[in-house]
């Protein structure tokens, strides 16, 4: 038959960290949930049979505090205003049986909030993605609970970057654009992503939109309006020639900001 809590497995990446989920689903079918079905001040599997599996394939931050690469079970324990997250070494138990808090790698309180939406069924999501984070979010009735994942980009991006870019002459002309594009994002050196960004642009066998228009937002950044202004239609003629529209709005907005 059927499994009433059916087993599901999510899978994403934050940041260069892969996260995966192993829980089971149960559904509300008219109980009221917390506070009732899983009793305030308990410990909870997080889900329903055995407990649920949460794993990283490198060491993270689980809202400010660190967390080593590995698998861990996943424990919760509600009350009304707030939720006891748990992350346990013991990945062999039953739901909560034989639970030990000697056994926690991790526990941390967050808030509970209480939408007015119904969520049937026990749901374990990710949203709010970032460059290098995502909220884990645990919803059940009128209930929610979440924490924030964070990995670190930042440190073994720059040590790339200054390998291949800074220390290095990349023959692979996407290297300047992906280190132009880092800098431009992070708020770090435009003048210096400038200059990457125009060799990878005269570098590259093809003229690329793509390069184009991150050029553009660069002579921005550095005041020179009119040659963005250039740039952006430059990058507005090939993206109409790939049919990439995204991309031509993307510059005449651009262009349009540039005029005010």
């Amino acid at each position: 038959m059927p499994a009433a809590s059916p087993k599901f497995e999510l899978k994403g990446t934050v940041g260069l960290a892969e996260v995966k989920v192993v829980y089971s689903r149960p559904s509300a079918k008219g109980r009221a949930v917390v506070g009732n079905l899983i009793r305030y001040g308990e410990v909870w599997r997080t889900g329903a049979n055995a407990s649920t599996k949460i794993s990283f394939s490198e060491d993270v931050k689980i809202d400010g505090h660190e967390l080593s690469a590995g698998e861990y079970a996943l424990y919760t324990i509600f009350n009304e205003e707030t939720a006891t997250i748990i992350f346990s070494k013991n990945l062999k138990l039953w739901g909560a049986s034989g639970y030990n808090e000697a056994e926690d790698a991790l526990r941390f309180d967050v808030k509970v909030k209480h939408p007015s939406s119904h969520y049937e069924t026990f749901t374990i999501s990710f949203s709010d993605f970032t460059r290098n984070s995502a909220n884990l979010n645990m919803k059940w009735e009128h209930t929610k609970a979440m924490f924030k994942i964070e990995a670190d980009v930042d440190s073994r991006v720059m040590a790339d970057i200054k390998a291949q870019v800074l220390d290095g002459e990349p023959t692979n002309m996407g290297v300047y654009y992906q280190a132009a594009s880092y800098y431009y994002d992070t708020d770090r050196n435009a003048k210096l992503a400038l200059k990457w960004i125009t060799k990878g642009i005269k570098g590259s066998e093809k003229e690329q939109y793509w390069m184009y228009h991150l050029q553009a937002k660069l002579l921005a950044k550095v005041g020179k309006k009119k040659d963005a202004s250039a740039a952006a239609m430059k990058s507005i003629e090939l993206a109409k020639a790939s049919q990439n529209p995204d991309y031509v709005r993307l510059n005449e907005q651009l262009i349009a900001s540039l005029k005010k």
